[in-house]
This record gives C-alpha cells, sequence and structure tokens, in this order.
C-alpha cells in the first residue's frame, strides 16, 4: 500500500501536478523577468504565469469549423498527462516514486507526446499556419532527438542499466562532459526557444501549430509546456549533477542548477536571432551529430 500512496503523492503533490506547475510558473516567470531586464524592461510580477493559465481557462473555446471538437480537447489533456506521469520518474529530491526497472523508456516515450500532440494539432486545426508550424515541428523534431537521446543513452550504457535512478548515480566522467553538450543543445529546440524556436515564430506563423487554439484547451498546452521545462530541466540537474538527488543539500544543488540552467537559456534566447529551418537541421546532423557520436564512443570506450 505504501508504493500505491508513493506513486499517487509523485503524481499529484510532487514532483507531479501541483508541485511540478508551481515550479513551472516560477521558472517562467524567472525565464520572462530576465528577458524583460536584458530587454530595459521592467518585466511582469511573479505570479503573472498563475494568472494566465487562469485566464486562459476563463475564456471561451473557439472550434474553427469542420474540426473534429473532441480531438481539440484531447490533445492538450493528453500531452499535459503524459508530462506529468514523466515528472513522476524522475528521482528529483523529494519524489517519493519507487524506481522501476526500464523507467527510463517509458521516460522517454512519455517527454515526446508533448510534440507529438503539438504535431497532431496544427494538422488537425485546417488552419495553414497551424500545419506549416506542425511541418517544421516534426522536421525539427528529427534534429533535436538524435544528440537528446543520445545524451540519456550514452549514461545508460555507463551505467549498464534502464532505471533511472540508477543513471543518477554514475560518477562524474568524461562521458558527461559530452552527453551534457548534447543536451544543452538539443533543449533550446525541444522548449521552442531562440534560436530554435522555428515552429512557434509570432512573426510569420503567428503561433505556429497553436493558432487556432483558445481558451482552456490552448491553456492546457501551455500548461503541458511549461511542465516539460521542469520536465527537462529537473533531467539535466539529476543527471549531470549526481548529488541533486541526495537528502539536505541535494535540494538545493537541484533548484539551484535548475535556476541557473534556465537563466542560461533565456540568456541564449534574448541575445540570439531566430534560425532558418535548413541552418538549424544543418547544426543538429552536425555539430549535434558529433556531439552523440562522442558521448556514445566515450561511453563505449570507458
Amino acid at each position: 500500500m505504501s508504493a500505491w500512496w508513493g506513486i499517487g503523492a509523485a503524481l499529484l503533490c510532487w514532483p507531479g501536478l501541483i508541485g511540478g506547475a508551481a515550479f513551472a510558473w516560477l521558472l517562467l516567470w524567472i525565464q520572462r523577468k530576465l528577458a524583460a531586464r536584458l530587454q530595459g524592461r521592467k518585466g511582469p510580477p511573479f505570479y503573472q504565469p498563475f494568472f494566465d493559465f487562469i485566464k486562459l481557462l476563463g475564456k471561451e473555446t473557439v472550434v474553427p469549423g469542420g474540426v473534429n471538437r473532441r480531438l481539440l480537447y484531447a490533445l492538450p489533456m493528453v500531452s499535459a498527462v503524459a508530462v506529468v506521469c514523466a515528472l513522476s520518474l524522475i528521482p528529483v529530491p523529494g519524489n517519493p516514486m519507487p524506481p522501476f526497472a526500464g523507467d527510463l523508456i517509458v521516460l522517454l516515450y512519455l517527454l515526446e507526446m508533448p510534440a507529438l500532440c503539438g504535431v497532431l494539432a496544427g494538422y488537425s486545426s485546417r488552419s495553414l499556419y497551424g500545419q506549416v508550424g506542425s511541418a517544421r515541428e516534426a522536421i525539427l523534431w528529427l534534429g533535436y532527438n538524435l544528440p537528446l537521446l543520445a545524451a540519456v543513452l550514452s549514461l545508460a550504457i555507463k551505467a549498464k542499466s534502464l532505471t533511472l535512478a540508477e543513471l543518477a548515480g554514475v560518477p562524474l566522467g568524461p562521458v558527461h562532459v559530452a552527453a551534457a553538450a548534447a543536451f544543452l543543445l538539443a533543449l533550446p529546440a525541444r522548449l521552442k526557444r531562440n534560436p530554435f524556436s522555428i515552429p512557434n515564430a509570432e512573426q510569420e506563423i503567428i503561433a505556429g501549430p497553436l493558432t487556432e487554439y483558445s481558451g482552456a484547451p490552448l491553456a492546457f498546452f501551455e500548461l503541458a509546456h511549461a511542465l516539460e521545462l521542469v520536465a527537462l530541466v529537473s533531467l539535466f540537474t539529476v543527471l549531470f549533477l549526481p548529488t541533486a538527488n541526495a537528502p539536505g543539500p541535494g535540494w538545493v544543488l537541484y533548484l539551484l542548477g535548475s535556476v541557473v540552467l534556465v537563466a542560461l537559456i533565456t540568456l541564449v534566447a534574448t541575445a540570439s536571432a531566430r534560425l532558418t529551418l535548413r541552418h538549424t537541421f544543418r547544426i543538429y546532423w552536425s555539430w549535434g551529430a558529433g556531439a552523440a557520436f562522442l558521448a556514445l564512443m566515450i561511453a563505449g570506450a570507458w
């Protein structure tokens, strides 16, 4: 029974829905506040991301003609639920979820759901802008997944395990350097941040795959994206700061590492311009593939 209580607490409290959403809104506020300061603006108050979510929930949902209403509501819900389940598997400090063999594979599958639902949302919306955004997201997906998956799998090879808790316990070594470089290279594109924010380029395609979304469905897509930020940042912190999942100082390391990583992503996004899809794909299949290959080679050799 205690195991079931741990699973429920991990899904609902921490690091799942409630705790994950609160931490996500805090990180989003840090992103927006830092970007505003860098641009000479004041920036929003700390509660603004939460208010934005509530405001979207209260708005009317406009369903375009010819769009499947059930699919329009189902895609954002599936996306949010998948990320909550993924968050509950990451062995961050205080996570009561018991580890199990192969939880890394489950995590990787769950983390792919938001991108898949986003692509389906754009194509099913019957909007030209949405379909262009979905096409870009699908192409970019083929690029950034290579270094991201290779970074995680190289640590799995090093640990000779597919259990996240064992990957987090691997002593720091050369494989961590190459894997961290590959992971960091993939992170901005995964989060749709400059210079790899091609799928939702506002000046070109309004809001990308979610152009026709409004009200509660858009709110849940935004929630899923915010939770995905926490999941990816947490995964990086746990894998590349192994003491982050230790009691006591682990909390400080986890929170500090997460904030520093978000600040770094924001600095790069604010200081850079959006690249074209061709240049982005070339970067990921040259530098990204190089970092991925190096990480896998080091993991196999040592």
